[in-house]
């Protein structure tokens, strides 16, 4: 038995219950798949009804009902019925012209049984053949998985796991990556295979716009198509899809789902594989960040052909994990390398990653639109963030991205650059790209920490001490209220106190600080001090008050 075909009115006619069956109407619809058979006796079925049943009636319910026989098939017709079946007998003599001319305008299989009938062995018969199908299915899925998963392990898995699927399901089998061209399996002429493949691209991006739900089906030019996604480490890889001249059912999509499951792991093979072979250009590019490569070395190792004049713009990203991440373990570097690598590729870069001890460093060049390279380098960090933070991993990342850079040779200052949003970014949070820091880049410029000592000792050194010695808050309370422009609610609200305790804590620093603190240039000079704390010492503090 043929499990991947469906079990159709064309089936069941087949069956020796309907020998004295016979088609009035829609003769050529025949093919229509049965999902379940329904006996209805009734005139008010809306709730009853889900879609591809086969219907047996005798029309009992039109002498006390009060729609007509014609209502009653256009209602069923409406509501996506397989087919009607009607026993002829005390109930309906014979069918209304109506009834036939409706059902053959609609293309709607219409079929009477001369004889009678009983319904129940027909239910029994029909459901006991529908549900053995469906196990033979689950058991024909199982082995097929099988199949799929043994082929990932030899050459060419991805192309005869295609083969394999289309062989067995007998549709067009569409391969549809996020990088590279475009598969058919059988070859589609391009006169067909460009115009289908432009359409499922117009449809992924308005999935990705309305965030449709995925696996995706819909009608296009009279054949159905079937897409579902190809995810691994949380991220889609690729599109797998079938061409199907019939709507659809849920073995397709199971079939899918196990194949593109078998694909993702054949995918992520090779990708582990090839960021393997790549070690040694995490030793290439670790030179290039610490400035020992010349510009020579440095185009010969890109192998891209870049004229000197035509290289493309770049920055240092910087990943971070903590302490509780297994660096040490060789398969998690190359699994953190190998997502990282794919976030950036998504988003138009091409990334050159070094591992740094326990960082990992991203010389990322800009292939995409030059205007929109700082939102999608964004979105690529954003992704990085959710993934480390999914499970197994569970992992607090922090990032930094240094200047946007057209100079080869500038790369170790882009390293600094983001090494210094780093340090900012361990004690406040919001920052990312070293433009964002603002104030913190003159603070972090190199050689002026021992001047950055003395400044905040001059300006903050009374406050510090008198939370040290005396376990106290001011120091939090001074930086919270000169934020908020010394709007006391605000500040209250923010250090969850009353105002009472706010005021002592004013009176406390105008006496270390002196009456004049409030003054535009104090203001500035304690608001400057305030942010060089976090670099000179080793603990800074919430506006909870919570050291961290």
């Amino acid at each position: 038995m043929d499990t991947a075909r469906r079990f159709t009115i064309q089936d069941a006619l087949h069956r020796p219950l309907f020998k004295d069956a016979r088609v009035v109407a829609g003769e050529n619809q025949l093919e229509r798949p049965i999902r379940w058979v329904h006996i209805l006796e009734v005139t008010r079925f809306e709730h009853l009804i889900r879609g591809g049943e086969m219907i047996l009636t005798t029309g009992i319910a039109f002498r006390s009902g009060t729609d007509s026989p014609v209502t009653y098939l256009a209602k069923l017709i409406d509501l996506g019925v397989a087919c009607l079946c009607i026993e002829l007998g005390e109930y309906f003599i014979r069918l209304p012209q109506e009834m036939v001319e409706l059902a053959e305008r609609r293309g709607f299989p219409l079929i009477v049984f001369e004889k009678t009938v009983r319904f129940v062995d027909i239910t029994q018969d029909l459901h006991s053949h529908i549900i053995h199908r469906h196990h033979d299915q689950i058991r024909q899925l199982e082995s097929l998985s099988r199949q799929f998963h043994r082929l990932t392990l030899a050459p060419q898995g991805l192309e005869n796991i295609l083969k394999l699927l289309h062989e067995h399901c007998g549709h067009p089998v569409l391969f549809l990556p996020i990088q590279g061209t475009p598969l058919s399996i059988p070859t589609l002429p391009p006169e067909e295979r460009e115009p289908l493949f432009t359409c499922i691209r117009a449809r992924l991006e308005r999935i990705k716009r309305e965030q449709e739900i995925m696996p995706l089906a819909w009608e296009q030019e009279g054949r159905h198509l079937l897409l579902h996604p190809i995810q691994a480490l949380g991220q889609t890889w690729a599109y797998l899809g079938l061409v199907c001249e019939t709507p659809p059912e849920e073995y397709e999509s199971l079939l899918l789902d196990g194949s593109s499951l078998a694909i993702a792991q054949d995918l992520l093979r090779k990708r582990y594989l090839e960021e393997k072979k790549l070690h040694s250009e995490h030793l290439w590019v670790n030179d290039w960040l610490l400035g020992r490569l010349s510009e020579s070395d440095l185009l010969y190792h890109l192998d891209s052909n870049y004229e000197q004049t035509a290289i493309p713009s770049y920055r240092v990203f910087l990943l971070e994990l903590p302490d509780a991440a297994p660096w040490a373990l060789d398969d998690f570097r190359y699994e953190v390398s190998l997502m990282v690598r794919a976030a950036f590729e998504k988003q138009g870069f091409r990334p050159f990653i070094t591992m740094q001890n326990a960082r990992l460093a991203v010389v990322a060049f800009n292939q995409g639109p030059h205007p929109s390279e700082g939102s999608r380098l964004r979105h690529a960090c954003q992704e990085i963030d959710h993934l480390c933070q999914q499970n197994p991993w569970n992992l607090q990342p922090l990032m930094g991205v240094g200047r946007l850079r057209d100079d080869l040779l500038q790369a170790p200052a882009a390293l600094r650059e983001a090494h210094q949003v780093l340090t900012v970014t361990r004690r406040e949070t919001g920052f990312l790209f070293y433009e964002d820091l603002g104030v913190y880049q003159l603070l972090l410029h190199p050689g002026i920490h021992q001047n950055l000592t003395t400044f905040v000792r001059d300006h903050l050194g009374p406050v510090i001490d008198h939370d040290r010695v005396k376990g106290g808050d001011l120091l939090n309370t001074l930086r919270v209220y000169l934020d908020h422009n010394g709007s006391k609610k605000e500040v209250a609200d923010k250090l969850h106190i009353v105002r009472q305790s706010l005021y002592y804590r004013l009176q406390k620093l105008e006496s270390l600080l002196g009456k004049d603190y409030l003054s535009p240039d104090r203001k500035l000079t304690l608001q400057l001090a305030l942010r060089a704390y976090p670099i000179v010492y080793s603990e800074w503090v919430k506006e909870d008050g919570q050291k961290k």
